[in-house]
């Protein structure tokens, strides 16, 4: 999806284009799909169905806040949420209003809203107080919230404690990470906080079986041992680079950067393994993994499709 109001839909093999669509308004969210549909946001908190085979506009419906993070399309239901502080639930058939949870907002907080995320029968997102919380897919009933991050400091700026970054869920275990706060690792079932570890991020994390990665807000990259949060290893050449949040290819760690760069790290060690430039400026958005395929899109609209070279063994 791009600022202007295209949505595209591209062969990951070739980059063919199979359909493209003007909905003619400026676009700040999306795509999320799902359930054979492309759900997309705007500024003016318009969400968008459009078909995933055709890009045809099933339906739009007014959200009532600007949306910025990808919806979430799972169980028959397009979940946003918005900068208010309000989650909502539209019906993936017709765009009807299901449910709505909310969390209050802070007089100040962080340009930014956590993805909504699915755990079985639940959709679990952050909210700007530091809170995490998860409510049914069908009904929107609250099952639980926890406080990952907690306002601390004088001022309003010291007390900036925003759940920004997409939770991420691996089986029975759902890890948060806020501004200024914690890195948490929560039981999916009960929300309960198995353990909690200071850092500071609204970019993102990424989980594997043993390990948890975490593009923290200077831009330094964190490794934690998932089952204790002890820390692994740190890689801090990219300071201040304004690291994409880190997603896993193979046995590397990639992360793109304000330049373009996109680099690969060591996931066991943190080692700098290589680096390409893109050649089309800045990257906010995470890469995404498709099969062997690393697909990056930059700020500037372009899309790529890199893969790396397996290492040689020694």
């Amino acid at each position: 999806a791009a600022r202007d109001g295209k949505v595209q839909a591209l062969d990951p093999g070739n980059g063919r284009n199979r359909w493209q669509i003007d909905l003619k308004v400026d676009l700040s969210a999306g795509p999320g799909a799902g359930e054979g549909l492309v759900a997309v946001g705007s500024p003016a908190g318009i969400l968008f169905a459009l078909d995933a085979a055709t890009g045809q506009q099933r339906w739009k419906v007014q959200a009532g806040g600007e949306i910025l993070a990808p919806p979430l399309v799972a169980a028959e239901r397009v979940v946003v949420r918005l900068v208010d502080g309000r989650m909502r639930a539209f019906a993936t058939a017709d765009g009807k209003e299901v449910w709505m949870a909310e969390d209050q907002v802070p007089r100040l907080s962080l340009r930014g809203t956590s993805a909504p995320a699915q755990a079985g029968d639940a959709v679990i997102a952050g909210f700007d107080s530091g809170k995490v919380m998860a409510v049914g897919l069908a009904s929107g009933d609250l099952l639980w919230q926890a406080q990952v991050s907690s306002a601390r400091g004088r001022t309003e700026l010291e007390r900036l404690a925003d759940v920004d970054a997409a939770v991420r869920v691996a089986g029975d275990d759902v890890f948060a990470v806020g501004y200024q706060g914690r890195v948490v690792m929560l039981a999916r079932e009960s929300g309960q906080i198995w353990w909690g570890r200071d850092l500071s991020s609204y970019r993102g994390l990424a989980v594997d079986s043993d390990t948890i990665y975490v593009t923290t807000a200077d831009s330094s990259v964190v490794a934690l041992r998932r089952r204790d949060g002890t820390p692994v290893w740190t890689q801090d050449a990219m300071l201040r680079r304004s690291l994409t949040a880190p997603v896993l290819v193979g046995d590397t760690l990639v992360v793109g950067d304000f330049e373009g760069y996109v680099h690969w790290l060591d996931a066991a060690t943190g080692q700098m393994l290589a680096r390409g430039k893109t050649g089309s400026g800045r990257m906010s958005n995470a890469p995404v993994v498709a099969g062997d395929l690393l697909l990056l899109q930059s700020d500037s609209g372009d899309i790529q499709a890199w893969r790396a070279r397996a290492r040689a063994a020694g």
